[in-house]
């Protein structure tokens, strides 16, 4: 059982929840940009959440099923079709032996997920399937896809007919070209002016085209800090926002390096982690400072929501 990708796309790769446990030997822990799209497709299938996926970027890959395959979509709109057919994302979707998917183009966000039911042949590296590029290690030969290579698919299918369930909305995120992403101070926001702490919530920033799954590069008005700032390496992670030298932003996503020597003034919170890694060069974001226990909340209400995801799920499979 395998899929062949006929077409590679321009950045297409194996991604998981992450590979944890390593920071401090300086090895990050890469992953699926947009968590949550990933955990709700796999949920959805009936997978483990931490199954490995295809994150495709737009190009898109051309793939053709060699064997019957369910599979499902989530995360960016990349107009999806299967055989000629129109097929969309969040909900299950039954392969034929010799059906091509293909994305004909991109409607709305900039990654893209695909997951199947029983889940990719993958060997781990130290616990993760994930991609790392820079290291040449993990998902698949540590690479992107190319033409002609084929990914083997576990066999574990009970059932190749699709369920007709679909994701409830309220688990989607909404994504949008100008979200306004939550976020917390960071260790050093409090050296920042106070014009620059207003700025960092009252202003809008571009996303540069020097962006990429290492990092996404801000434009804006310039912020500053107080007095000089001398600082030794800290510890960073997905979603910290970090000051630079020319007073612009970067914000550290999936393939971030695990410490930096620039002033960490925010972090994103986890829970709007997705709606910052769908976008794209030249779309804007806006931040809203929040305090407290609200982050936590956050987080513990989606976890909340998606349990009872999971248990509908299976309950339903066990029905069958």
């Amino acid at each position: 059982m395998s899929i062949l990708v006929q077409k590679p796309g321009i950045l297409t790769t194996v991604q998981d929840l992450g590979r944890f446990g390593y920071r401090r030997f300086g090895i990050n822990p890469n992953g699926a940009m947009d968590h949550i799209a990933m955990r709700l497709i796999n949920i959805l299938l009936g997978n483990d959440e931490n199954e490995a996926v295809l994150e495709m970027h737009f190009p898109a890959p051309q793939l053709v099923f060699e064997s019957d395959a369910v599979f499902s979509l989530g995360g960016a709109d990349f107009e999806a079709e299967l055989d000629g057919e129109q097929v969309g994302n969040w909900r299950q979707i039954a392969a034929k032996k010799g059906d091509v998917l293909k994305f004909a183009g991109k409607i709305a966000g900039n990654r893209s997920y695909l997951a199947v039911k029983g889940g990719f042949k993958i060997n781990p590296w130290l616990g993760s399937a994930s991609t790392n590029a820079v290291a040449n290690i993990g998902g698949f030969d540590g690479r992107k896809f190319e033409s002609g290579d084929r990914i083997e698919i576990n066999e574990q299918l009970i059932s190749t007919k699709a369920d007709p369930r679909q994701i409830s909305a309220s688990l989607i995120p909404v994504y949008s070209k100008f979200p306004t992403v939550r976020i917390i101070a960071g260790g050093e926001f409090a050296d920042l002016t106070g014009e620059s702490q207003d700025a960092l919530v009252k202003q809008n920033f571009t996303i540069s085209n020097a962006s990429n799954r290492m990092g996404f590069r801000l434009l804006g008005y310039p912020l500053a800090l107080a007095d000089p700032l001398e600082m030794i390496s800290a510890a960073t992670n997905y979603g910290t926002i970090q000051l630079l030298p020319d007073g612009q932003l970067i914000v550290l996503m999936a393939d971030g390096q695990t410490a930096g020597g620039y002033p960490r003034v925010a972090h994103v919170v986890s829970r709007d982690l997705p709606l910052l890694a769908q976008l794209g060069a030249n779309d804007k974001v806006a931040f809203h400072l929040i305090t407290g226990h609200e982050p936590e909340d956050l987080a513990v209400e989606f976890e909340r929501e998606l349990s009872f995801f999971r248990i509908g799920c299976r309950l339903q499979a066990n029905l069958k």
